[in-house]
């Protein structure tokens, strides 16, 4: 399996929007978009919203002015950026289908303005870790609306692995991302190939050991104490990578601190497996602390 989370992006939203994939037996695709706005970190805050509020988030939002990458929802998930072509479901369509806005402008090919950084190399690194591969199975992108150049065939989206631009979606008549240049994208995160490692030698893992008691130890000291204080960092460190591993707490709050942004991530995750009510909050449980446990590879105790 392919990244799901992208470590270096910032997180928009709540982390849902979307499902399953219709035919995750069929290759990964992605589809570059433009967001038809201008660049910069206000466009860049402006949009991230507006995507949410009408209900059409796309899986990364990027600016190719500043390198700054974000990310709403997990990638072996379907996003919201794409119209159905009839019966078929094309933001579900393959194993992953990894919808792109970039802000910017069809009309002006941002290739030809931008500055990757290492943030790309890292959208990069997580399009290639799910194997699609570096072409674009359509050929050509448009120029301009209505290019015929552009093709939409459907046996080609649904079978073929790649890149393919809005232009290329079938039921969709949109024609970002513009005449990009294609080769740019992947000339500007180049494969590299690294030496093999020698392997080290068979040793047993250690879980981490994560105390219920601890925890609210933490919960109850952190929480009124000045931004910082940490109680048991260690063990609170443990959780709160795994609820940013789920999606439910931004890394930047995952400081070893029990503060509200960590309690409100838990409550989420207790939400996530179906508690409600009063059990949906407060005091960390055991039975839940070892559901988390169980999926983020720590040990559980009271």
């Amino acid at each position: 399996m392919g990244e799901i989370w992208i470590k270096e992006a910032e997180r928009l939203g709540d982390g849902s929007i979307g499902g399953a994939m219709d035919t995750p037996g069929n290759p990964g695709r992605v589809v570059w978009h433009t967001t038809e706005s201008g660049q910069g970190d206000s466009s860049f805050n402006a949009v991230g919203k507006y995507l949410i509020t009408i209900g059409a988030e796309p899986h990364i939002l990027y600016d190719p002015t500043t390198d700054r990458l974000a990310q709403y929802g997990p990638l072996n998930e379907s996003a919201r950026a794409l119209k159905n072509d009839g019966t078929t479901r094309t933001n579900r369509t393959g194993k992953v289908c990894i919808q792109i806005e970039v802000l910017g402008r069809a009309g002006s090919p941002f290739t030809k303005t931008w500055k990757p950084g290492p943030n790309f190399k890292a959208l990069m690194r997580a399009i290639r870790s799910w194997g699609v591969p570096d072409v674009f199975p359509m050929g050509a992108l448009a120029s301009q609306y209505g290019d015929p150049a552009a093709k939409r065939t459907r046996s080609t989206w649904l079978t073929k692995g790649g890149h393919y631009g809005h232009c290329n979606v079938p039921g969709n008549d949109h024609w970002d991302p513009g005449n990009i240049d294609k080769a740019a994208l992947f000339a500007a995160a180049p494969v590299t190939s690294t030496p093999k490692p020698t392997p080290p030698k068979p040793s047993t893992p250690t879980k981490p050991v994560v105390s219920v008691a601890h925890l609210n130890a933490a919960r109850r000291k952190d929480i009124p104490a000045p931004t910082g204080h940490t109680t048991y960092k260690t063990e609170v460190d443990v959780v709160e990578e795994a609820l940013v591993a789920e999606g439910l707490l931004e890394k930047r709050y995952a400081d070893g601190s029990w503060g509200t942004k960590t309690d409100d991530a838990y409550n989420a995750f207790r939400r996530r497996m179906g508690y409600k009510g009063d059990e949906a909050k407060g005091a960390v449980g055991l039975e839940s602390l070892k559901k988390l446990a169980a999926r983020r590879n720590f040990t559980a105790k009271a």
